[in-house]
């Protein structure tokens, strides 16, 4: 997981060459700098021994040099699928934390460019917070979840998947078909719903989607269960017509969570797709799929920074059990772990 961006940033930290730093002194003759230590130990203050030291021996990153990293840490960002504007703010972080620092002889450059770039990335990373079950614990029964994205993406195995975990949290569920559009996809629901045993209220094919998910909120509060989960039909972020479909049940369920659910392999593709959704409903989390397969990472560094909305959970294979409550340590240990 994340093998190519990780691979890539480490071959930067390697690459930090002695040519990015210059001494603090161009020309150092031994006797003066003899002289001069002597005369400051007789006559300065602590302070000013220090400075003169470093004055002497420090070594200061340049501008020129350091532009070149920062145009190598670009390029393997952008081919990881990060983001253009968060690949520009994460270089603008590095640049403002190294240019002009001085470090002494006895510290390592690639260590030094090595701490700033995880800087800037987990600065990037810190908008994610966001405790599923936490917000769970706050909401009026029944609570109603609405997922949405385009076809594809995992996302009926992603309701699925929430499902089970709501249920092992000792939560009852019903998942509601509201996608009509396909009679695939509520065949595929009322699989997942036999295996998990919870209830399923569906229509038939080309039922108002909205009609579905209203009888699934009123059988939810009959039965006084805990949580309705509503899928919707997949659809592209450019079509205005199920787009108006989703907005409708939307406003009939009053949702206490809209969930986007992207494919992370996607990359910038799901960035874009998740601005749509919340330009049209409002996102509040976001899941992403099939996470065990992504080696660049980029849509799980990008996504919750670009639409400012967190990462709820990830999802890294098939089974029900195999989806994680994201968290900003778990990405970064991931990135960068050996």
């Amino acid at each position: 997981m994340f093998d190519f961006l990780r691979t890539g940033l480490k071959n930067i930290f390697k690459r930090a060459e002695s040519k990015v730093i210059e001494t603090g002194s161009k020309e150092i003759n031994s006797q003066v700098v003899e002289k001069e230590l002597e005369s400051v130990s007789l006559s300065s203050s602590t302070e000013k021994k220090e400075q003169f030291s470093d004055s002497i021996f420090a070594k200061k990153i340049r501008e020129g040099p350091l532009d070149d990293v920062l145009w190598k840490l670009e390029i393997v960002l952008l081919e990881a699928d990060v983001a253009f504007s968060v690949v520009d703010e994460i270089k603008e972080k590095v640049k403002q934390s190294l240019l002009g620092k001085k470090f002494d002889h006895g510290r390592c450059l690639e260590e030094i460019v090595e701490h700033s770039i995880k800087d800037a990335i987990m600065d990037i990373l810190k908008i994610n917070k966001f405790d599923f079950d936490s917000w769970l614990k706050e909401q009026k029964r029944p609570t109603s979840i609405i997922f949405v994205g385009i076809n594809g993406t995992g996302k009926t195995t992603a309701i699925a998947k929430i499902a089970n975990w709501l249920m092992a949290h000792n939560n009852t569920v019903v998942l509601a078909a509201c996608d009509t559009f396909r009679a695939g996809a509520i065949e595929q629901l009322s699989v997942h719903a036999d295996k998990l045993k919870c209830k399923i209220i569906k229509h038939s094919q080309d039922a108002d989607p909205a009609a579905v998910a209203f009888d699934a909120l009123e059988y939810a509060k009959a039965k006084r269960r805990d949580v309705v989960l509503v899928d919707t039909a997949g659809r592209m972020q450019t079509d205005n017509n199920l787009i108006d479909e989703m907005k409708k049940i939307v406003r009939v369920v009053k949702p206490g969570l809209k969930i986007f659910v992207g494919d992370s392999l996607a990359g910038n593709d799901a960035v874009e797709q998740a601005k749509v959704f919340d330009d049209a409903i409002g996102i509040d989390a976001v899941i992403l799929t099939k996470i065990d397969s992504d080696s660049k990472g980029g849509a799980a560094i990008s996504i919750a920074h670009t639409i400012g909305k967190p990462i709820a959970f990830v999802c890294n294979g098939q089974e029900y059990g195999d989806i994680i409550k994201f968290n900003t340590e778990w990405m970064f240990n991931s990135l960068f772990g050996d």
